[in-house]
């Protein structure tokens, strides 16, 4: 009626009333009655948003690559923003809507100097490097992002920035994957070898345990023969020494029996030898002296005519 109405806003959303070209009335999450022909109601969210992103860059190696990610940026200084960019809104039928397009210029005009950000550190590294450093590419664009003078001038405060994904083209990819498949190929190989290898060291090594094990039995065996023959030499030796031993003392019982016959003969030798034969009779067997007396018999037998041995006799002598 009259052109009055009523608005409620979010406490996400920030709005300046304008009544004539000032304002009248600021704030989050308001409400209040407006004039519609002569009010003029800017509405700046202040909540945060996600900017994703995704463009292609080229290495310092000259490798294509796919930057994917997003940057979250919430606005800080409203006014400024509503100054710079066109928040009014356009209400009908209760629907609201910006009259201009300059609120979704907003999130272009960040992703845009993501890229300029991304761009200059790109080109500073090669394909591999690009890839694998995803998170320090991240926090590299961050850190100018938020030290950049046209985000300060916006009045736009960033929040952060992640990198999803660095991915060079197809054709690259391909050959990268078959790089990379060679190389698990190669170890592979490799860990084959190696395993071959240390089966080899394990046989080698029980090889030389067995024949360090025999070459040790063979010093024992060896050493058990030594021993035994040392053991054969001492008893060899000592019975050389027995041998010499008694050697030496039957000479000198053979010397001294020898002294002893010599003595003896000595003392005989002016003795008549009659007298020797009777001393030698003497103590002899009964045999010995019947043999004696044959002897001398058979001595003189040119000189006996006639001998009659008895049986009786030779049954005494078998007898004695």
């Amino acid at each position: 009626m009259f052109g009055i109405k009523f608005i409620k806003f979010q406490p996400s959303e920030y709005v300046l009333k304008y009544n004539n070209g000032k304002v009248v009335k600021e704030g989050a999450g308001i409400s209040f009655y407006y004039h519609a022909p002569t009010t003029s109601i800017v509405m700046v969210p202040i909540a945060s948003s996600d900017c994703p992103f995704m463009f292609e860059e080229v290495t310092e190696d000259f490798q294509t690559v796919s930057i994917q990610g997003q940057v979250t940026y919430r606005i800080i200084d409203r006014k400024n923003v509503a100054g710079l960019l066109n928040y009014t809104l356009a209400i009908k039928h209760r629907q609201m809507s910006y009259v201009s397009d300059d609120p979704q210029k907003l999130p272009v005009r960040i992703s845009n100097l993501v890229r300029v950000m991304a761009k200059k550190h790109i080109e500073g590294l090669k394909l591999s490097d690009a890839i694998r450093l995803s998170e320090t590419l991240a926090s590299r664009i961050l850190e100018d992002m938020r030290g950049n003078d046209e985000i300060t001038q916006l009045g736009i405060e960033i929040m952060g920035l992640t990198v999803l994904a660095v991915r060079p083209s197809k054709d690259t990819s391909r050959a990268l994957e078959a790089e990379t498949r060679e190389k698990i190929l190669k170890m592979s190989d490799d860990a084959i070898y190696e395993r071959r290898n240390a089966s080899i060291e394990q046989e080698r090594g029980v090889k030389e345990n067995e024949y360090n094990t025999e070459i040790a039995i063979e010093n024992k065996r060896r050493q058990v023969r030594e021993a035994q023959l040392d053991a054969e030499i001492n008893l060899e030796e000592k019975r050389r020494v027995l041998i010499t031993l008694a050697a030496e003392n039957s000479r000198a019982e053979a010397d001294a029996k020898a002294y002893e016959l010599k003595a003896m003969m000595d003392a005989l030798s002016d003795t008549d030898k009659d007298v020797v034969k009777a001393l030698a009779v003497i103590g002899m067997q009964p045999q010995a002296i019947i043999a004696n007396a044959f002897q001398n018999l058979a001595g003189n037998a040119e000189k006996i005519g006639h001998l009659n041995i008895t049986p009786d006799l030779m049954k005494e002598m078998m007898a004695g």
